[in-house]
């Protein structure tokens, strides 16, 4: 993957709350929802998720910055402890192929070799007592072939459920359906689909999946939280606002003299686990026009002056 704070546009030094507002404007531009169109919109919002994976966590930023994590979240290698790296290793990092040689009468250095003289069955006739070593029956014989990829999917997708396409490490591109109500962390098995070794029945790929941050709604279990930006106007006047729901958006009757963080509840338009579909909480925020408007301060100073109220007489 790209460099998260290419993805996301900021600077390396951006603070937390520059990289939180900059995901919640790139998310919400495309989000697949908003681009149904656009074949290259899930890709582009799943790189975005990753990115702030990495920068939105304090500790995982830390790592990345630091070069101990990879753009993908990965872990480098950071060589042996002592410095110099490991045994047989390049400068610069690569490894060299050393083979076995000597080691003895009857020895001519191959690893099989070397179990048997391990466990008595080299050449030159085993132990008094011991056992001939089976390589293929044994633990040494049995390579993990199973194979870990990670994929990232929207809230909406581990709702409704569908198929997602994915890319493997070796460039292999598979269709994987995704079971409806799936949640972070939750594993799909695909058997067969592993890596594949001569003489062994093929891996499985393990897909670790995780539900990406949406853009306006927070999940509260099988209920639903989200802040709905009003005006001021608005919160005076009152009015019919249209808010999103996962089903479409909704008409939701503001009543005169709303203050920001008042609550309200949209029965049954949350999660639907188990039978039973969650509510959606929206919290109402005030917000101004942008810039200074004169018209605006003079209306406001006039009913500073003429009705002066103290929302905080009760603070103490």
């Amino acid at each position: 993957m790209r460099d998260p704070y290419e993805v996301l546009g900021v600077q390396r030094g951006a603070s937390a709350a520059a990289i939180k507002s900059a995901f919640r404007k790139l998310a919400k531009k495309h989000h697949p929802d908003a681009n149904k169109n656009d074949p290259k919109a899930a890709e582009r919002f799943a790189e975005l998720n990753s990115a702030n994976e990495i920068l939105g966590d304090e500790v995982r930023r830390k790592q990345f910055d630091r070069g101990e994590i990879d753009a993908d979240g990965k872990p480098r290698f950071q060589g042996f402890p002592g410095g110099g790296g490991p045994r047989g290793q390049r400068p610069g990092g690569g490894f060299e192929q050393h083979g076995f040689r000597g080691g003895g009468p009857g020895f001519d250095g191959g690893f099989e070799d070397i179990l048997n003289s391990m466990f008595g069955g080299a050449r030159g006739g085993r132990r008094p007592g011991a056992q001939p070593f089976d390589f293929e029956s044994s633990t040494f014989g049995t390579p993990d072939l199973d194979l870990n990829v990670a994929m990232t999917v929207t809230l909406e997708e581990s709702l409704k459920g569908g198929e997602k396409r994915i890319r493997l490490p070796s460039g292999k591109e598979l269709n994987v359906r995704i079971p409806p109500g799936v949640t972070s962390g939750q594993q799909i098995r695909l058997r067969g689909q592993g890596e594949t070794v001569p003489g062994h029945r093929p891996g499985d790929l393990l897909i670790t999946v995780t539900v990406a941050p949406h853009p306006f709604f927070k999940v509260d279990g099988s209920d639903l939280r989200a802040e709905l930006p009003i005006t001021l106007y608005e919160s005076v006047l009152g009015g019919k606002i249209r808010v999103p729901t996962l089903g479409g958006a909704v008409e939701l009757s503001i009543p005169k003299n709303t203050s920001g963080g008042r609550t309200f509840r949209l029965k049954g338009k949350g999660i639907p686990k188990g039978g039973v579909t969650g509510d959606l909480f929206v919290t109402t925020r005030i917000v101004l026009p942008d810039g200074n408007d004169a018209e605006l301060e003079a209306l406001m100073e006039k009913w500073r002056d003429a009705r002066s109220y103290n929302p905080r007489g009760d603070l103490g």
